[in-house]
C-alpha cells in the first residue's frame, strides 16, 4: 500500500508526498518546503511563501518546451475505474475488477503522465469517491517521481445535478449531494443558494481528488430551443451574472480565500453558446453556427464580463474561461473572422484579453483539432473544427489557436501539433518571441495550480472522503435546493395542498425509445413515473383512477429524438432534400408555417449547405405520448383534481396541457421527495420561471435567438401570464423582493 508522509509547518502549509517519489524536504528557518527539483537548494516556485503569481513565474521559466506543451495537454474523459465505452488496458489487458483493483492506473494513463507530460485530466465515471480519492493519490505519486514534480489537476464536468449525464453524477458511485440543474438554481432566484451549492460541491470534489471545475455554464438563454438550455441560469443577464459570481466564489473560495478545499472554475461558453441559430447545437456540424439578428452580442456577454472584472479578488475572478465550438457569425463586422470561437483572434485576445484585460488560461473546448466526423450525428469519429475544416492539417490549427490566444486544448493528448507550432512560432517570429508566449501559457496555467495549493499537499484523504462526500447535511442542503427550484404555475380553486389522507392515483408514463449520446439506442418502456413507496408515505395510493380522490401525472417537458433529429436529420438528404427541420417546443406535431425563408448562416463550401431553413417543414416530438397521457387521464377522472408534475428542459409550448390541469408544477431534475413535500403542504413553493413560457410556436419561431423577453407568453385560464419571474404559492402570485429586483431591469 502507498504510504504517504504529512509534514506540518508550525506557520505555513501542510506537506504531503508520497515515499515512493522520492521527494525530499529542505529546511530554511524552521520551515519545511518540497524538494520539487531535487536539488536541496530552495527555489522560489517551492516557496510557499511567495505568491501564486511569483512561484508561477519562476517555475514557468525553468520548463522545458517539452514541459510546457504537457501543461497544455488535457486528457479526454477517464473512467474510473475504466469501463465501458471508453474502456482502456490495465496491463494489456481489459479491466477485471478479479485481478486488478478499481483505482489502478491504466496503460493509457501512465503514457499521458509519464511520456506525453500531461497534468490535466478530465475525470468522469467514478465508482467510489473512495476510489477516486485512492486514484488522485496514485497518479500524484507517480507525477512526484517526474522532472519538477509538478502536480496533477484532476477536473470534472458538473455533475452534482440530479439529472446529470451518468458520466458524472450517478458515476460518483451514487454518494453525493444532488442539486436542481442550473436552470433550476436560477428558479429559486437566490444567488446566496447558488454560494452555498459552490461551497458543498467544492467540499466533496476536493475530498475525491477533484481540483477544477468545467462550469459554470453562464451562456444566457436567449434561444429557448437550445439543447443545452438546462445548464444555462435562463434567459436574463443580470440575474445570469449574479449566479456566475456566486458559484464562483463558493467553488473558489477557502474561508475568503484560495485553500485546501477550494475549486478553480472555467466558465464556459465564451462568447455565449446559447446563440445557435433555431436552436441546434455545435457538436454537430448542421449547427455550427451562432447568430446575432438583433446584434445583441454585448447582452451575450454580461454574464462573463461579471465573473472576469479586474477589478475582482484572484479568488472571486474565474480561474478559466473555455470558449464554444461555435462560429459567432459576423460577432464584429470587419474585425471578427468567422471561425470557432477559440480560432478567433478577434474573440480571444482583441476582445477577451485586451479589452477586458483576462489574463488567466483560456482552454479550447474538447477536441476541436482533428478533421470533421464523417458521420454528421457523431461526435466520436471527428472533431469539431468548424471554419477551418479545409486547408488546415492537424497541426496547423492547434498554431492557429496559440496565435489566438489559446493556453489550453481539452481533450487533446498529444504533444507533437503543439511542439510543431512553437517551431513554426521560432520561424514566423523568432525563437524569444515563440519562447515567451509559450512560458506565458505557462505561468497563467501553473498560477492555478499554486493557488489551490496541490504543490504542497496533492493527496486526498481516503477517510476524509468517506465522511465528506454525501453526508447528511449536503444531502440535505441539496434537497432543499431541490424544493426551492420547483415552480408552481397553477393552483385552480387552491387544490393544493393535498390533505393527508388523499386518495391518490398515479398513471405509469410510457418512456420513449430514443437515441443517446453515442449513437447508442434507448428502448421504451412503461413504467411508474414516481417511486410508490414515497408517495404510500404521503398519502393513500390507489391503483385505479375510479378510486381515486386526486390524480398526479408525472411528464416530461417535450422530446427531441435526440441526436437525430435535432434540427437535422441525414436519413432524409437528398437531390431535393437538405435534411435540415424544426426544433419542436409543443408535443403535438409541429409544422413550421412561420420559420425564416433563408437561414442567417450557412456553410459556403461548394457542395455543402448555405441556405438551412426548414420553412414549411413539419416535424414529432417523441413524447407526444405525454399529453395523451394527461388527457386520456383527464377523461378517467372526471372533474376530480388533476396535477401535473412536469420535468422541463427547456421553455415550451404549456398551452396543450394548461386547459386539462387543475394544478401544474415544474421542475428541473428533483429528487420525488421535493415533489411530495409541496404537494403535501408540507412545502410552500418559492420557484419563479427564468425565463417566458412562449405562447405557441409562432412566438418561437419570431423571436430572436441573441434576444431576452421578446416572446408573448401564455396566459392561463385564471388570466396569469406565464413570463419571466411568475410564479406561485400556496396563496397565489409570490410577490416578492426576489422577482421585483431581477425583472425592474430585466
Amino acid at each position: 500500500m502507498m504510504k504517504i508522509r504529512y509534514v506540518q509547518n508550525d506557520e505555513g502549509p501542510e506537506l504531503a508526498y508520497s515515499s515512493e517519489s522520492g521527494l525530499g524536504l529542505i529546511e530554511k528557518n524552521g520551515h519545511y518546503f518540497k524538494d520539487h527539483d531535487r536539488t536541496g537548494k530552495l527555489k522560489e516556485f517551492e516557496d510557499w511563501r511567495l505568491s501564486p503569481q511569483k512561484r508561477a513565474k519562476d517555475l514557468a521559466q525553468r520548463l522545458s518546451i517539452e514541459d510546457i506543451a504537457g501543461l497544455m495537454l488535457f486528457t479526454s474523459h477517464l473512467a474510473i475505474p475504466s469501463t465501458g465505452k471508453r474502456s482502456q488496458t490495465y496491463g494489456g489487458k481489459e479491466y477485471d475488477p478479479q485481478v486488478t483493483t478499481p483505482s489502478e492506473l491504466t496503460d493509457i494513463q501512465k503514457e499521458y503522465f509519464c511520456k506525453n507530460r500531461i497534468k490535466h485530466t478530465l475525470v468522469t465515471t467514478i465508482q467510489s469517491p473512495q476510489v477516486a480519492a485512492e486514484w488522485n493519490n496514485k497518479v500524484q505519486s507517480l507525477s512526484e517521481t517526474m522532472p519538477w514534480a509538478i502536480p496533477i489537476v484532476n477536473s470534472t464536468d458538473p455533475r452534482h445535478g440530479y439529472n446529470s449525464d451518468a458520466e458524472f453524477n450517478e458515476g460518483s458511485g451514487g454518494q453525493i449531494s444532488q442539486w436542481p440543474e442550473s436552470i433550476g438554481l436560477a428558479a429559486t432566484f437566490d444567488p446566496e443558494l447558488a454560494r452555498r451549492f459552490g461551497t458543498i460541491a467544492s467540499k466533496e470534489d476536493r475530498a475525491m481528488g477533484i481540483s477544477m471545475y468545467l462550469g459554470p455554464q453562464i451562456d444566457l438563454g436567449t434561444e429557448p430551443r437550445w439543447m443545452r438550455y438546462s445548464g444555462t441560469f435562463g434567459e436574463s443577464a443580470r440575474l445570469s451574472s449574479k449566479f456566475a459570481n456566486a458559484i464562483v466564489e463558493g467553488f473558489q473560495q477557502t474561508l475568503g480565500r484560495w485553500g485546501k478545499e477550494s475549486v478553480s472554475t472555467m466558465a464556459k461558453h465564451w462568447p455565449g453558446g446559447g446563440v445557435i441559430e433555431a436552436g441546434r447545437d455545435a457538436h454537430f456540424a448542421y449547427g455550427k453556427y451562432g447568430v446575432y439578428p438583433q446584434n445583441n452580442q454585448q447582452y451575450q456577454l454580461l454574464p462573463f464580463i461579471s465573473v472576469l472584472d479586474k477589478k475582482l479578488t484572484d479568488v472571486d475572478r474565474i480561474a478559466g474561461i473555455m470558449p464554444y465550438y461555435s462560429i459567432s457569425m459576423d460577432f464584429a463586422p470587419g474585425q471578427s473572422e468567422n471561425v470557432g470561437n477559440a480560432y478567433s483572434h478577434y474573440l480571444i485576445t482583441d476582445l477577451l484579453r485586451q479589452k477586458y484585460q483576462y489574463d488567466e488560461v483560456v482552454c479550447t473546448d474538447w477536441c476541436i483539432t482533428a478533421d470533421e466526423p464523417s458521420n454528421v450525428v457523431d461526435i466520436l469519429s471527428g472533431d469539431q473544427s468548424w471554419g477551418v475544416e479545409e486547408n488546415f492539417t492537424v497541426a496547423e490549427r492547434h498554431l492557429k489557436l496559440l496565435l489566438a490566444g489559446v493556453d489550453q486544448f481539452g481533450g487533446n493528448k498529444d504533444p507533437e501539433p503543439i511542439l510543431w507550432a512553437y517551431q513554426q512560432m521560432c520561424k514566423m517570429m523568432g525563437k524569444p518571441w515563440a519562447e515567451k508566449r509559450f512560458r506565458k501559457s505557462a505561468m497563467r496555467i501553473l498560477k492555478n495550480i499554486f493557488q489551490l495549493g496541490l504543490f504542497e499537499n496533492p493527496y486526498a484523504d481516503i477517510k476524509r472522503a468517506e465522511k465528506i462526500v454525501g453526508n447528511v447535511e449536503f444531502v440535505a442542503a441539496g434537497l432543499e435546493a431541490q424544493k426551492k427550484s420547483i415552480i408552481l404555475l397553477k393552483n385552480k380553486q387552491q387544490v393544493l395542498p393535498l390533505s393527508k389522507g388523499e386518495k391518490v392515483f398515479v398513471p405509469e408514463r410510457t418512456y420513449p425509445a430514443q437515441t443517446g449520446w453515442y449513437l447508442s439506442d434507448i428502448p421504451s418502456e412503461t413504467k411508474s413515473p414516481m417511486n410508490l413507496d414515497k408517495i404510500a408515505k404521503n398519502f393513500q395510493k390507489v391503483e385505479r383512477p375510479e378510486d381515486s380522490t386526486a390524480t398526479i401525472v408525472r411528464i416530461k417537458s417535450p422530446e427531441r429524438a435526440f441526436v437525430r433529429y435535432n434540427g437535422y436529420d441525414p436519413n432524409i438528404v437528398s437531390k431535393d432534400e437538405t435534411g435540415y427541420l424544426p426544433i419542436s417546443l409543443q408535443y403535438r406535431k409541429y409544422t413550421a408555417s412561420n420559420a425564416r425563408k433563408c437561414s442567417l448562416a450557412g456553410d459556403r463550401r461548394p457542395e455543402h449547405i448555405l441556405n438551412r431553413t426548414y420553412r414549411a417543414k413539419t416535424i414529432e416530438t417523441i413524447n407526444e405520448s405525454d399529453l395523451d397521457l394527461v388527457i386520456e387521464t383527464r377523461k378517467q377522472i372526471g372533474a376530480k383534481p388533476l396535477i401535473v408534475s412536469i420535468n422541463t428542459s427547456n421553455p415550451f409550448v404549456i398551452r396543450e396541457i394548461e386547459p386539462y390541469a387543475d394544478a401544474i408544477l415544474l421542475d428541473f431534475g428533483v429528487d420525488d421527495t421535493a415533489i411530495l413535500s409541496i404537494l403535501s403542504g408540507e412545502f410552500n413553493p418559492s420557484g419563479l420561471l427564468p425565463f417566458q413560457m412562449p405562447q405557441d410556436m409562432e412566438q418561437v419561431e419570431r423571436q430572436s435567438e441573441d434576444t431576452a423577453f421578446d416572446m408573448r407568453p401564455y396566459q392561463d385560464e385564471i388570466g396569469n401570464s406565464y413570463d419571466f419571474g411568475f410564479g406561485m404559492n400556496f396563496a397565489g402570485e409570490i410577490r416578492d423582493q426576489r422577482n421585483r429586483k431581477f425583472i425592474k431591469d430585466r
